[in-house]
């Protein structure tokens, strides 16, 4: 292959060519920063670069790796979600407040990374502070590499936008509502929220929460396990974090059919537009054809929406409640309403969500006990006109707050267990639709397994990546 087109290797061949020698980090940071100049002035998926500090990491990793004596991503460029801190580069939560903030360190979740062989090149792009759609004051607006007149999801809009484009091979995402999942099944890539603490977390995040996880995001399964390898550990920052036993990538090798699974296009409690409905439900046919046994019963998830609403507003009421006393006239104001929404939480609201989250892990965990998996799609629509703000209505049942439109992610948050999100099929416009498969608890290494065969079956991650494509050249 060509230099011009080392972007289109997957991350598992990139690592592998590094590894080996045949690649180093230098020549595949020259490819990914062509390539993000060549395509990112359509998508501005990675508003902020770090190109010299790259250079500078790649020269000490190629001085010191010794043949056979690899790092786990041996100097493979990566980009940071512009929610996490990386040393001495830009950080800016995608808030005027935090426009010229440079940390001085990086992250417990950057710096597992770079500790293991990732070379942050660029940040890509975030809503301010939260969100459902990639936009902010600071660096404008992320498009949709299949569509540029639609949105490329959020949180991890900027992330999931590079991976499809092939400005990088893996990208960082997070996930407190399905700020992940979201904009991988938008973009059609690949991204999973793992339990908590299997992947460490940053002192900017409350550190005994369990609703934020961090996660990897990248164009196959494989390459997800390849970074959640590189990512996952202890570190001191975040209390439940923990080592990790065996690779997640070796877990790969035994990929085999589910025997049982559970489907559903609403999970019983959320809007569903017709067409992302069908096309799931027609990718979970090829698991029946394939001889899967595919059954409707599924738990009962009624009260997880509210339940939801009501930790999320009590967690951002205390990560901002302090920013917004003394910056309220710089935070978007629909931020400010969910950080409001916090402080009128009362304790019987609380004690309710708590109760409706405990509840609804036990019946996870008898679910699991005959089923191996759940299925449901990862977004109720699909990737929407870049002009809205947020989702209003879906198939013409009005939405009451500006999350409703991706409840069906945050529902899955409540139960603690790993979700993937893989690319299933595509509207007649050439959209993706994304399918989110459910784990067991801690069931990171068999719910990889399974997701790998299940893409193989549907057979679309080849299509990535792809050159950004304008309205009229969108159709797949």
């Amino acid at each position: 292959m060509s230099s011009g087109e080392l972007w289109r290797l997957s991350a598992t061949e990139a690592v592998g060519a590094l590894r080996q020698g045949d690649l180093s980090p230098t020549e595949l940071i020259e490819a990914a920063i062509d390539r993000i100049e060549a395509v990112d002035g359509a998508i501005n998926a990675l508003p902020i670069r770090c190109f010299e500090r790259a250079f500078e990491q790649a020269k000490k990793l190629e001085l010191t790796a010794q043949e056979g004596d690899r790092n786990t991503l041996a100097g493979l460029p990566i980009a940071v979600k512009d929610y996490n801190d990386v040393g001495g580069v830009r950080t800016t939560y995608g808030s005027p407040i935090y426009s010229d903030h440079v940390p001085e360190c990086s992250d417990a979740t950057v710096s597992k990374l770079e500790a293991r062989g990732a070379i942050p090149i660029a940040k890509s792009n975030v809503p301010e502070w939260a969100g459902g759609h990639t936009f902010n004051p600071v660096n404008g607006m992320t498009r949709n590499p299949w569509n540029t007149g639609r949105s490329a999801g959020g949180s991890s809009g900027g992330s999931a936008a590079a991976l499809a484009s092939g400005q990088v091979w893996l990208a960082t995402g997070n996930d407190l509502g399905g700020s992940l999942r979201t904009p991988a099944g938008f973009n059609g890539v690949v991204g999973l929220r793992p339990g908590p603490g299997v992947v460490p977390r940053g002192k900017r995040l409350q550190a005994f929460d369990t609703l934020w996880v961090e996660g990897p995001m990248a164009r196959s399964v494989a390459d997800v396990a390849l970074m959640l390898d590189a990512g996952s550990g202890h570190d001191p920052a975040d209390p439940f974090s923990f080592d990790q036993a065996g690779s997640f990538v070796a877990a790969l090798g035994g990929a085999v059919a589910p025997a049982r699974v559970a489907f559903s296009p609403d999970l019983g409690i959320v809007p569903m537009a017709r067409e992302v409905a069908e096309i799931a439900a027609a990718a979970v046919g090829k698991l029946t054809s394939a001889g899967v046994d595919v059954s409707d019963d599924i738990p009962d998830f009624s009260g997880a929406v509210d339940g939801f609403q009501t930790l999320r507003a009590v967690l951002l009421g205390t990560m901002m409640g302090e920013l917004l006393e003394t910056h309220r006239d710089r935070i978007n104001e629909d931020i400010v309403g969910n950080v409001e929404r916090g402080f009128l939480v009362t304790p019987e609201k609380l004690f309710e969500a708590e109760r409706t989250r405990w509840r609804l892990y036990e019946r996870m965990t008898a679910f699991f006990e005959t089923h191996d998996l759940l299925i449901c799609p990862t977004a109720s629509i699909p990737a929407f006109s870049v002009e809205q703000r947020y989702v209003t209505e879906i198939d013409g049942q009005p939405c009451d707050t500006y999350i409703d439109w991706f409840a069906i992610t945050f529902a899955l948050t409540m139960t603690s267990c790993p979700v993937i999100s893989i690319p299933c099929g595509f509207t007649p416009d050439g959209l993706p639709v994304g399918l989110q498969i459910v784990g067991k608890p801690r069931g990171e290494s068999a719910l990889l397994s399974a997701a790998k065969w299940i893409e193989n079956l549907f057979g679309i991650a080849s299509k990535l990546p792809i050159d950004p494509r304008v309205p009229e050249q969108s159709g797949v």
